[in-house]
């Protein structure tokens, strides 16, 4: 582990934190994730030469489009989320996964049913305490048994507020700050990567800077159902060289295993994973910089897979030479997702140093 550095100017202004809490509050469930989208798209709009959306509303934005050699630095913006999938006579409405919702958490949460009518209030109910049987008969949440109550007593008063079978569910949680240090809510996974991206983007406008390459932007969408969203991008880019930031799990806090998932700190700066799809060479480029930058970090074992989008860009458009920069954030798929602010801060400084010591027709080929 690196040697933390001493605080210094904070990089994020005002205007950076209010664009992070819209961003956050509002909703992008994947397969939906328009209005975050356009959100993200007007936040960059005025840093970049030009910009892109797929079909299925992956956003770019580039800086030096004409270059041939093109670099891309990406996060993902979908999240995590629930579908109506059954409507009791009685008016209860029983759900399916999008992405990997956790059922432990629904009982009493409050959500938001997204409808073409509006959004529908519902909760997540559960039998009171008191009528529960306590010990080896009293049953735990899952998604067999949790349920959303809409205040409907019939199928067909739910279906006139235009509720339907399909409809989306997010989570009401918003952004919120914790000891002036832990940026907390739902979806920081991984709309913090977006934001943190937006901000390497201003960072260069700011120093005008000249990019000797095209600098890809990427906002992918449907990272949380397989990495989809990335996987059509990078087929469309073709880049050269991909740079992915994606949060991972915190290990300080209680019921956590360092054994099973490593010794990470939320504070203790970037982390940095080691895995087949990671490029030895493109990430020992990244250690370097971090090392001359006095940027602290933080090591992964990774294994088989990083699980990110990292994955779709190393082995898509016939490989792409790609690495990872994770986020420490404890809680992860929870609606109080954590991040630390020193590590966010030092998240967008990595990934800007590194893009800036990039050079174009950098040949990362391992033999030669």
């Amino acid at each position: 582990m690196a040697k933390k550095k001493t605080a210094g100017k904070s990089i994020l202004k005002p205007a950076s934190l209010e664009f992070l809490e819209a961003y956050i509050n509002n909703p992008s469930p994947t397969g939906f994730e328009s209005g975050g989208q356009q959100l993200w798209l007007d936040r960059i709009r005025p840093w970049v030469d030009e910009h892109i959306v797929d079909p299925y509303g992956t956003v770019v934005g580039v800086i030096n489009p004409a270059a041939k050699f093109k670099v891309v630095i990406e996060a993902h913006a979908d999240e995590i989320s629930w579908f109506v999938h059954y409507i009791t006579k009685e008016g209860f409405i029983y759900v399916k996964r999008n992405g990997g919702s956790d059922h432990q958490i629904a009982p009493s949460k409050r959500v938001n049913i997204h409808t073409d009518k509006g959004i529908v209030k519902a909760v997540f109910g559960w039998p009171a305490i008191h009528v529960r049987t306590p010990g080896k008969d009293e049953q735990s949440p899952s998604l067999e048994n949790i349920f959303l109550d809409c205040g409907c007593s019939s199928r067909e008063e739910v279906e006139k507020l235009g509720v339907h079978v399909g409809c989306v569910i997010t989570y009401e949680d918003e952004f919120m700050v914790l000891n002036d240090r832990f940026f907390t809510g739902r979806a920081l996974d991984n709309r913090i990567g977006g934001f943190m991206i937006s901000e390497v983007a201003r960072l260069l406008h700011e120093e005008k800077a000249k990019l000797p390459f095209g600098l890809y932007i990427v906002n992918a969408v449907q990272e949380e159902v397989g990495l989809r969203g990335a996987e059509m991008i990078v087929e469309r880019i073709r880049p050269d060289l991909a740079i992915v930031t994606d949060v991972t799990h915190d290990t300080q806090t209680p019921m956590m295993n360092k054994v099973k998932s490593g010794d990470i700190a939320c504070g203790q700066g970037p982390v940095l994973s080691y895995a087949p799809a990671v490029h030895n060479k493109l990430l020992r480029h990244v250690v370097n910089v971090a090392e001359k930058q006095k940027i602290p970090f933080q090591r992964l074992a990774a294994s088989r897979a990083t699980g990110t989008d990292t994955d779709a860009f190393a082995y898509g458009a016939a490989g792409v030479p790609s690495t990872l920069i994770s986020l420490p954030l404890r809680y992860m798929h929870t609606t109080v997702e954590s991040v630390h602010r020193d590590d966010v801060e030092h998240v967008i400084r990595l990934i800007h140093a590194t893009v800036r010591s990039l050079k174009a027709g950098m040949d990362m080929r391992y033999l030669k």
